[in-house]
């Protein structure tokens, strides 16, 4: 069974930094990422990193966000620096991989204070 774990998420004056983890057990997966959702809009993609693909961000957060990998530990890291308002939101884990499908995990509370 997969399962996602998502830890790291916070309350932070803008500004700030918070690193967000995701621990994958269950599968071994060719594309891991980080989306987040606003109340009332849909959920986007922050960034994603695939063992092929390589790494994509979104617009607004290039230059401020890097994504990263541990496979040994089955991890997805997402670095948040120059964190923002307008970055509050939940934040989900993602991993995506044959024969795996698409798995989500519980979703992380990210706060930026101005």
């Amino acid at each position: 069974q997969v399962r996602l774990v998502e830890s790291g998420g916070g309350l932070v004056q803008a500004g700030g930094s918070l690193r967000l983890s995701c621990v994958a057990s269950g599968g071994f997966f060719s594309v891991m990422g980080w989306y987040r959702r606003v109340p009332g809009k849909q959920r986007e993609l922050v960034a994603r990193i695939g063992s092929v693909s390589g790494t994509k961000y979104a617009d607004s957060v290039k230059g401020r966000f890097t994504i990263s990998r541990d496979n040994a530990k089955n991890t997805v890291y997402l670095q948040m620096n120059s964190l923002r308002p307008e970055d509050t939101a939940v934040y989900y884990c993602n991993a995506f991989g044959p024969p795996y499908g698409d798995n989500w995990g519980q979703g992380t509370q990210v706060t930026v204070s101005s």
